[in-house]
């Protein structure tokens, strides 16, 4: 959870120091007569091999003298049963300690921000593992747990372990999606304008119940590495809408959304008086995959203001598109090219013109923990973007699955319009009901 072997490197450098060997308890340092800084020293070179048992009194004897970094050493002991006997309480106590004002990792050694804060340090920090660690024990403390469900969601958010992967946004599977309004199938080689009668009679793939799900991970990249104690982050949604219950079970739309993305931790003073946690400032890229008319794809840049105020969370979202051109006059109403004389359904170009009409220029995302529930809404508006008043509602909610630490039962409610990428310009109303795998905060 820290930057030990930095800061290992950096109080040798120092003390001017070259080994000091570990002891066994702290009474042996204190009948050894040994500095405080030994001390330090040795209680972090025990902690960093593991050796748990020898760096509880070590640790402890710093921790009880003030020291940030052995209080958060303490804790994280405490909090998984790590040479010392578990208890949340006594974790929790420590956490908070060594949170307070969070200037527990901006409370540095003159000679440390000397030795180690060059740009070029902060480079090679970023292939320790411990550095996704330290990344991770910042974030908590910049989240208030006053509550256990606050703590429980936090840490499954933060407690990623599968090669770094963590889950982003909820990951879920609803098996009962369904849709009040029923729009033929995009053919991707003929505008919906030229659709023989055939076609529109067919009915192919637009039944009103599906499947719905969604997969949703990010991987830290570098964490400190500018010096702010700021993320970098690529994270990558994808959301699905299967026709399970046609005859042959074709997937209906596939949106794809990999970005990446820096969140950095606001100053004190913006955190306690305003409750803003962090800001964040991405690229977002979504696609469908698809080819012809049944293309859809878009690029935004966006800034993101993540805000807390005890167990209600609020994310502030606006993003600025990347900017494309339109295709030939007539490709949008199915004609065919003027240069050409042939309709082109592979003209290069703007797949969904206007989408900013439709989708607004930001969102809104709010969660509300209470006990173990977590209700969710998502808010659009496009504040009357090509003349028209558009916007979007989704509700949401999960509840733990028979008391299950990741399984939830899930529930959520769409209306408008931006439901999916084939359907941006269209008004959409569902209902979904199943289960997640993950919950989504910021």
């Amino acid at each position: 959870m820290y930057r030990i072997r930095t800061l290992f490197k950096s109080t040798i450098l120092m003390s001017g120091l070259l080994f000091v060997p570990a002891s066994s308890s702290a009474e042996s340092v204190k009948s050894a007569d040994v500095s405080d800084e030994v001390i330090h020293i040795r209680g972090e070179k025990c902690f960093d091999d593991e050796e748990y048992a020898k760096a509880y009194p070590l640790l402890k004897r710093e921790a009880n003298r003030g020291s940030r970094p052995a209080m958060y050493r303490l804790a994280f002991m405490y909090e998984n049963g790590l040479g010392v006997k578990l208890n949340e309480q006594r974790a929790t106590y420590w956490y908070k300690q060594a949170a307070s004002a969070y200037d527990y990792v901006l409370d540095r050694q003159e000679a440390y921000d000397e030795e180690n804060s060059t740009f070029a340090m902060r480079v090679a920090d970023q292939i320790d593992p411990r550095t996704d660690k330290e990344g991770a024990a910042f974030a908590k403390t910049k989240i208030d747990t006053n509550t256990p469900e606050t703590k429980a969601l936090v840490e499954g958010i933060l407690g990623g372990h599968f090669f770094g992967l963590q889950p982003y946004n909820t990951n879920f599977i609803l098996p009962v999606s369904y849709a009040t309004e029923k729009y033929p199938r995009v053919q991707a080689g003929t505008h919906p304008n030229n659709f023989t009668p055939q076609q529109q009679e067919a009915g192919q793939y637009d039944r009103n119940v599906e499947v719905e799900f969604q997969l949703s991970l990010k991987k830290p990249i570098t964490y400190d590495l500018f010096g702010w104690n700021e993320f970098i982050t690529v994270a990558y949604t994808q959301k699905v809408w299967w026709q399970l219950y046609e005859s042959s079970g074709p997937f209906r739309e596939t949106n794809y959304l990999p970005e990446i993305y820096i969140g950095v931790p606001t100053s004190d003073h913006m955190d306690k008086t305003y409750g803003l946690k962090a800001g964040k400032f991405g690229f977002l890229h979504e696609s469908n995959g698809q080819g012809g008319y049944r293309s859809r794809s878009w690029n935004r840049f966006y800034l993101t203001g993540l805000w807390q105020w005890d167990n209600l969370f609020l994310a502030t979202r606006v993003w600025l598109r990347v900017a494309e051109d339109e295709k030939y006059e007539g490709y949008y109403e199915g004609e065919v090219d003027p240069d050409t004389g042939k309709e082109d359904p592979n003209a290069s170009g703007d797949d969904n013109p206007h989408i900013e009409e439709y989708l607004g220029y930001g969102d809104i995302n709010i969660d509300y923990l209470y006990e173990k529930h977590q209700f969710g809404a998502l808010l659009r508006y496009n504040f009357g973007a090509g003349g028209s008043q558009r916007g979007a509602v989704e509700l949401n909610w999960s509840y733990p699955f028979f008391q299950s630490k990741n399984t939830f039962w899930y529930m959520k409610m769409f209306s408008g319009y931006g439901e999916s990428l084939i359907d941006y310009d269209r008004s959409v109303t569902k209902a979904a009901f199943g289960l997640s795998f993950s919950r989504g905060l910021f």
